[in-house]
């Protein structure tokens, strides 16, 4: 197990991996309550272009999918406010057009790109040095404005007119939580991939409702789970020498559905 922790890549994972399942974990309860796992897959599918434009213009796709998830973040925001469409309308034309774009430009760039299969399907343990940085940087940013509207974003998710009563601004605080998601499920591309990122807001927060009875039992859990999967997860990995995004996720699964049929059990 201590061999784990000699290896560079190693050191990398588990800094990011940590960080990461608590900011992911966290965000995952307002996801949840507000019913915005759509909007997280989108803004993960959508994020594609952004990662294709970094390897077609040889620049950090990490830096470039941050940058497209906050343009589609504020365009997804208007779209709602402005063009009078529902969310899932909204979201669907984001994900799909977005989708679209990368795949373009995918075809313009010729030969195998790992990096695009990474992004695809996750691959924590090819985390860079620059990469490790943006993620420490971001998730302290992130993290810092989370915990410094903790009752607003609180009052948000369980009742916006209830949150407009009590001085908060719906509409900024909105648009202000759409970015940190944005650029929260981006940087978890870097653990799961395009395809699974949602999961690491999703089944934390799934596992913590079925015995959390208040919000903030809600919250606590659901950052102790959230670390104890991706940490699982990558020693599981590393042991047996399977991919890490796939079985961070199995992990979380195999414990929803054990915490599951417990609570059956007693019933």
């Amino acid at each position: 197990m201590f061999e784990l922790f000699q290896y560079p890549f190693m050191q990398r994972a588990f800094v990011a991996g940590i960080l990461l399942a608590a900011l992911l974990a966290y965000l995952g309860v307002f996801v949840v309550l507000r019913r915005m796992s759509f909007f997280s897959d989108g803004i993960a599918h959508a994020s594609l272009v952004g990662v294709a434009a970094g390897v077609l213009l040889s620049i950090n796709p990490l830096i470039t999918a941050l940058l497209a998830s906050l343009i589609f973040a504020v365009l997804l925001f208007f779209l709602e406010k402005k063009a009078h469409l529902s969310s899932d309308a909204a979201i669907g034309l984001i994900f799909t057009s977005g989708m679209a774009l990368g795949v373009l430009l995918i075809s313009l760039k010729s030969g195998y790109q790992p990096e695009l299969i990474g992004f695809l399907f996750g691959n924590i343990l090819t985390i860079k040095q620059i990469d490790l940085i943006i993620i420490v940087g971001l998730c302290l940013v992130i993290g810092g404005f989370l915990l410094l509207k903790r009752r607003e974003l609180a009052l948000l998710s369980l009742d916006r007119e209830m949150a407009y009563l009590g001085g908060v601004h719906p509409d900024a605080l909105q648009l202000a939580m759409n970015m940190a998601l944005a650029m929260s499920v981006v940087l978890g591309i870097k653990i799961l991939g395009i395809v699974l990122v949602s999961a690491l807001l999703i089944i934390p927060v799934s596992i913590a409702k079925l015995n959390s009875r208040s919000f903030h039992k809600l919250v606590g859990t659901s950052v102790l789970l959230g670390e104890v999967i991706v940490v699982s997860g990558l020693i599981i990995s590393y042991v047996f020498n399977l991919p890490t995004g796939a079985m961070i996720v199995l992990v979380g699964t195999f414990l929803f559905l054990l915490v599951f049929f417990l609570n059956l059990s007693k019933q």
